[in-house]
Parts: structure tokens; C-alpha cells; sequence
């Protein structure tokens, strides 16, 4: 049987809740928040874990408990009551620590709690008849947002820099969003590949499942591994 992700582990019991969290993607997107803590004038160490735990909470375990009960995409058998409490938790946790982070340190961080709080919720239970489940939202949400976060809570205000790498960002989970899209769809959609591909030399390859998700899947793991490089790059630098 096809794993429903390549990060998916055998399902039951407590791989379900590693599952649960896309490593990978939690880590790509993850990222983006250190670069962006990293891009401002002045880093400050427990600005970006306080940023880091927020976005931990909203996005790789909140955003992902929600997305799960949805329609169940990663075929996990945990119980919807475990999810939505999760879920709950986590976000309210992440707000939590929103929240105080803003009465600790710049005010211009509520809305951005108050933007991502309904990010969450909308993106993944598709509100308004998906209104924000689209191929934008997605790279503004998980891209362009919590790089343009992290880097706020720790510069307290907003530059041409950061709206410049926000932009990549968003532009980088474009290709995420690209790359997975088919993937998935071979993965949990798609029941039976037939056919061949006929070669110049008048050889024929049988097209299989591999076939259609080796490339995108492995251009995935490498940009995800990248992302994460790039951020511990500037992480360095910056210590």
C-alpha cells in the first residue's frame, strides 16, 4: 500500500503522531521564522525561541491536527477528539505566547497573532468555502507570514529587507505547494498508472507511480534540507 506522504510512517499508535507533524515541512517552514529572526539589525536569541515555539504549536502541530480532521490525508487512526484538543492546545498556546510577546516587546505584533490565529483555523478547515485554501494563502501563510514574523518580533518594526526576503518565502512555498500538489495526488488519489514512455533509441519505459513522484519528491526533500540549511547558515552567523 502507498504511504499517503514520504515522511508517513507506519500507521498506528505513536508514529501517527510524529506523522501528524510533516517533519520535513514543520522544519521548512520553521525556518522561515529564523530567517527572518536573523535578517533584523539586532538579534536577540530568546526573541526567536519564543517565535519558534508559537509557530511550532500553531502551525506544526495546531494547522496539522485540523488539516487531519478534516478528511484524514495522512490516514492516521488517531481519534477525532484528539485531534480537535490538540488542536485547541496548540493554537491557544501559540496565542498564548503571542500574546505575551507582544506586551513584552512591541504591540505590533497583535495583529500579526490575531492574522495568524485565523490563518490557521481558516486554511485548514477551509472556511468560507475555501476562501483561503488556495495556492496564494498558502505561500502567504506558511511562507511569507512567519518569516515576516520572526523577523517583527525581533526588529519591532518592518524594512524593504524583510518584505524583499518575505518574498522569498513566498515564492519558495509556491514550489513547495507546486511539487506536492501532484504527489499527493498519485499518493491518495490516484488507484492504477498504465502506459509507456517511447525513447529515441526506440526503447520503452513502463510509466509507474515512481515514476510520476521520483522527481517532485526528491526536488521536496532537497529544498526542505536547503531551508533548513539556510536558516542554520544564518543562525551561525548571527551567534
Amino acid at each position: 500500500m502507498t504511504r499517503p506522504a514520504f515522511y508517513a510512517l507506519e500507521s498506528g499508535g505513536w508514529r501517527d503522531y510524529i506523522t501528524l507533524l510533516h517533519p520535513p515541512y514543520t522544519a521548512w517552514h520553521l525556518s522561515y521564522v529564523a530567517i527572518g529572526a536573523t535578517l533584523a539589525p539586532e538579534f536577540e536569541g530568546r526573541r526567536l525561541v519564543a517565535a519558534l515555539a508559537a509557530f511550532f504549536l500553531a502551525m506544526g502541530v495546531g494547522a496539522h491536527a485540523l488539516d487531519e480532521l478534516t478528511d484524514r490525508p495522512l490516514q492516521t487512526r488517531i481519534p477525532n477528539g484528539v485531534l480537535v484538543t490538540l488542536a485547541a492546545v496548540s493554537i491557544g498556546g501559540a496565542v498564548a505566547i503571542g500574546i505575551a510577546a507582544s506586551l513584552a516587546w512591541t504591540l505590533w505584533l497583535l495583529p500579526f497573532v490575531a492574522v495568524g490565529a485565523f490563518l490557521v483555523v481558516a486554511y485548514n478547515l477551509e472556511l468560507f468555502g475555501g476562501l483561503f485554501h488556495t495556492y496564494f494563502w498558502f505561500g502567504f501563510a506558511w511562507g511569507a507570514f512567519p518569516l515576516l514574523t520572526g523577523y517583527l518580533v525581533t526588529a519591532e518594526e518592518l524594512s524593504v529587507e524583510a518584505l524583499l526576503a518575505a518574498l522569498f518565502a513566498l515564492l519558495t512555498s509556491f514550489v513547495q505547494r507546486t511539487l506536492s500538489t501532484p504527489v499527493r495526488d498519485v499518493r491518495r488519489r490516484v488507484t492504477n498508472v498504465t502506459g509507456t514512455v517511447s525513447l529515441t533509441d526506440g526503447t520503452r519505459e513502463e510509466i509507474t507511480p515512481e515514476t510520476l513522484m521520483g522527481a517532485p519528491e526528491t526536488a521536496l526533500r532537497l529544498l526542505a534540507a536547503a531551508m533548513v540549511s539556510l536558516a542554520a547558515a544564518l543562525l551561525v552567523l548571527r551567534f
